[in-house]
């Protein structure tokens, strides 16, 4: 198998159905139709979650494909509102009840959350995206099984835990770190919102410290959250970049850049594909 097929595999096996596995027995029974079920490929290979986490160790794990009950979840405004559309969606989808959405590295969510998308409203995917020649406009179709899988490129420090370590190259500090899962960036989100609300005319915001701040454990040795903010907030601009390219350098997940031909120019580019509405609420 080709490095690109194995890096694919994941849209692949979100179009294909396994009847051997029984769903609802009124549908079986009944309809003589089934939902069918996929094994979908998890981008960090299960090696981050700790021993008793259903998904430790865990290469692949099974969803079900898009009903018209998950189509509800999508449409519902409290779920819209509260920012729980994506947790309610998976959960429902996995098979496994016991795996938590947000306990997923943001990556593998990612994934899922794709390969979910594939099996209710197929690959295309309209979407917009400007072309790096001519800068034109272009609004096409693109294929979702073309995207590729980023597999975790480094073992964590040990197995089962989220825990990283990094080199500063200019403090020359040993740097700890965990890669954000679901509820990390629902919690950075949540305390960004509501600083937005407090202060408005905060024009420099936190984006950067705060992230920072949720993925450094500690720094040579030092694990103080408090001391740790102090550091962050005085480390050097090129260290804080450099740590921050190696976090998304070696992030599992799935690289949602595709190719596009512009319809202007004529010219084949690399774009990234951009999430909007259209993913979950296709016009067609």
């Amino acid at each position: 198998m080709s490095e690109r097929s194995k890096r694919n595999e994941i849209f692949s096996a979100a179009q294909q159905s396994h009847p051997n596995v029984p769903m609802e027995d009124v549908m079986k029974d009944d309809f003589s139709w089934q939902v069918p079920v996929e094994s979908v490929p998890i981008p960090s290979q299960g090696k981050i979650y700790p021993e008793d986490s259903p998904l430790y160790r865990k290469e692949t794990i099974e969803i079900k494909a898009m009903t018209a009950s998950e189509e509800d979840i999508l449409a519902s405004r409290a779920l819209i509102q509260k920012g729980e559309v994506l947790n309610y969606l998976i959960k429902s989808c996995v098979i496994n009840k016991s795996i938590n959405p947000q306990d997923l590295l943001s990556g593998d969510r990612n994934a899922l959350m794709i390969a979910i998308r594939v099996t209710g409203y197929g690959t295309d995917y309209h979407a917009s995206a400007n072309c790096k020649a001519c800068d034109a406009r272009n609004t096409q179709i693109f294929n979702l099984g073309n995207l590729e899988i980023k597999r975790l490129k480094v073992e964590p420090v040990t197995l089962g835990v989220n825990l990283f370590e990094y080199t500063l190259p200019v403090t020359k500090k040993k740097v700890g770190f965990k890669l954000l899962t679901g509820h990390d960036q629902h919690e950075i989100d949540t305390i960004s919102e509501r600083k937005r609300k407090m202060f408005p005319d905060d024009v420099v915001g936190t984006n950067v410290t705060s992230k920072l701040l949720y993925s450094i454990q500690s720094v040579d040795g030092i694990s103080d959250k408090n001391k740790i903010r102090k550091f962050i907030q005085n480390m050097p601009a090129l260290d804080s970049r450099k740590l921050r390219k190696y976090m998304e350098d070696i992030e599992p997940g799935i690289d949602m850049a595709t190719w596009m031909t512009c319809t202007e120019c004529g010219e084949e580019t690399k774009v990234s594909l951009p999430v909007t509405t259209e993913f979950f609420w296709p016009r067609e």
